[in-house]
């Protein structure tokens, strides 16, 4: 197995702590940022959008808390898959991996997949071991050979793959229950719209309008969660898909160059 193998980013203890820091930093923003007394009028009314957010109630704080932990695993996803994608151009690294070996410059791929690193480097790297260690193993057929490399490849794949989508979950999570947050917070800013409104006896349109725009804060921020939360996971899955396809093309030119080898 490689033993180069890539970080797998937050652990899942550090992941757990991660989401109640933004949550706390959320609570913060929103009692010390938005709640400011510079942010409101004498009689307590917001003056600014910083003051209309902090009266859009408590679950105001939840879903800054939310976002946060959106940009935070989204920053934590990109530089892991960054680093699992090597320091060169993926394509190029195939190709030249592909041309290596029709060589059969075996140690010569080793070396680019030692340049390269990352994850997909590491699967190759791993391929190609197998692939001279079997080649004049007198005690296999050739189809045991293959099968060898072929389990080798996969073997190194499945330890690679569960980096690349760790965590992916979070951010999914984020994107549904970032617009449900923000409409649980919606209606319950609308009710005690209305019902101050109903105690008030005599209608108040400027005191039912600014009870809805204060309402409309948590959608308009739960919206804002789970677009970047859509918006960076299918970014990093078609990332993570791109180097999946890589591995297995990479893969197929070992299996087949060692199958047309004769040996």
């Amino acid at each position: 197995m490689s033993k180069n193998k890539t970080s797998a980013g937050f652990p899942l203890v550090v992941s757990a702590l991660a989401i109640v820091i933004c949550i706390c930093i959320g609570i913060f923003i929103y009692k010390m940022v938005l709640g400011a007394p510079s942010n409101f009028d004498a009689e307590g009314h917001p003056h600014n959008i910083l003051g209309t957010m902090y009266k859009g109630g408590f679950i105001v704080p939840i879903l800054l808390g939310f976002l946060f932990t959106v940009i935070t695993f989204a920053v934590e996803r990109f530089m892991t898959i960054q680093k699992a994608n090597g320091k060169g151009n993926t394509d190029k690294f195939v190709s030249k991996i592909k041309s290596l070996i029709a060589e059969k410059d075996f140690e010569g791929a080793k070396t680019a997949c030692d340049t390269q690193k990352g994850s997909l480097a590491n699967v190759v790297h791993e391929g190609i071991s197998k692939y001279q260690f079997v080649q004049n193993d007198s005690s296999m057929d050739k189809e045991a050979k293959v099968h060898a490399i072929q389990k080798s490849l996969e073997e190194a794949t499945a330890l690679e793959l569960p980096m690349l989508s760790k965590n992916m979950v979070v951010i999914s999570t984020m994107a549904s229950i970032g617009t449900l947050a923000g409409l649980i917070g919606t209606v319950v800013g609308m009710i005690r719209a209305f019902a101050a409104l109903a105690n008030a006896g005599a209608p108040d349109t400027a005191a039912l309008a600014t009870g809805i725009s204060e309402a409309l804060v948590n959608t308009l921020v739960g919206i804002l969660t789970s677009a970047f939360a859509i918006i960076f996971y299918n970014l990093f899955s078609n990332r993570i898909d791109q180097i999946t396809y890589a591995m297995d093309e990479a893969g197929f030119s070992i299996i087949q160059e060692f199958q047309s080898s004769g040996k």
